[in-house]
């Protein structure tokens, strides 16, 4: 997979764009930065498609730009022309495809059966647009053809929405999320960019889900340790439960049983994507401490601190389960 293609993997939210007027793409692309979104699929619906492309890929060179709705090789060549970075389609049209490949484009070509998605394979394609995701059996239906095309990555578009965006973004194979609610033309055309920004920032919250998954108390060894883990029993009836390192008190109190991380101990914040949680910090300027670094038994990463601490204490993302 492309590094174009792994970045909107990074992202996990593609805004697609219909756009009327050229003179409002550049506002526009600067409201999904604002937002946290910082991609866009503009759409060749219109006539203003490919001048808006062009505009956003000159003067906002920070959004990762696409075509969407390309359906001819005259519209990819154009596409390319005004800055494009990657093409979508909403099927899979074998010209089209084929003139993205030999043009080093990447291309996500619109496959919603078996029959396109071997026709992707044979092309040599690892991404593929399910569209429209909803009205064609949703994130179940993507499941159950996931399973014998076991290389292939999804980016479903169509019905996806800030009620279910979370649920097909947690399972493995979705690359990334095509929609349009955060981006509605009636504000576009309202010039209301203030909005765009907030349901992008809500678009993005709803993707990262962050939420405390508990704070972990430096104890000097694992004595003390044991007898905090005991008084919060007592005070509060949370049960403890010893671990290698640590002894829970309940599920939110992490007492180590010996002085790990931070001044004072650490804060452990859960995300629905640790793999799109740790880029989307990246690109708020913050860092992590690489070699903190936990994975799961399959090799997946689960944990990663930051790598400066808040008020005295050490602060980690978790990957929710």
């Amino acid at each position: 997979m492309g590094t174009v293609l792994e970045e909107l993997g990074k992202i996990g939210i593609v805004p697609v764009i219909k756009i009327d007027d050229p003179e409002k793409a550049v506002p526009l692309a600067r409201a999904l930065l604002a937002g946290g979104i910082p991609c866009a699929e503009i759409t060749f619906r219109t006539k203003a498609g490919a001048e808006a492309l062009s505009r956003i890929s000159r003067e906002v060179p920070e959004i990762l730009t696409g075509a969407g709705t390309v359906l001819t090789v005259e519209q990819v060549d154009k596409a390319i022309a005004a800055g494009a970075k990657f093409i979508v389609s909403p099927g899979f049209n074998p010209r089209v495809v084929a003139h993205c490949i030999e043009k080093g484009i990447p291309v996500t070509p619109g496959c919603s059966g078996p029959s396109d998605m071997e026709a992707a394979l044979e092309a040599g394609l690892e991404v593929v647009k399910f569209f429209p995701a909803e009205q064609t059996g949703g994130l179940d239906y993507i499941k159950a053809v996931a399973a014998p095309y076991t290389t292939l990555r999804f980016m479903p578009t169509g019905g996806i929405n800030p009620g279910n965006i979370a649920s097909y973004i947690a399972y493995d194979r979705i690359l990334a999320c095509g929609g349009s609610w955060m981006v509605p033309p009636d504000r576009i055309a309202a010039g209301d960019f203030d909005a765009v920004t907030a349901l992008c920032r809500e678009a993005v919250s709803t993707v990262l889900g962050f939420f405390l998954a508990h704070v972990g108390i430096n104890a000097a060894n694992e004595a003390e340790a044991v007898k905090a883990a005991a008084l919060f029993e007592t005070l509060f009836g949370f049960p403890p439960k010893g671990g290698t390192s640590s002894i829970f008190a309940g599920t939110g109190i992490e007492i180590m049983k010996s002085p790990y991380l931070g001044k004072n101990g650490h804060i452990a914040i859960g995300t629905n994507s640790l793999k799109r949680a740790i880029p989307y910090l990246e690109r708020k300027g913050f860092t992590f401490n690489t070699d903190s670094a936990k994975t799961d038994p399959q090799g997946a990463l689960i944990a990663l601190y930051l790598r400066d601490e808040i008020a005295g204490f050490a602060v980690h993302l978790v990957q929710k389960k």
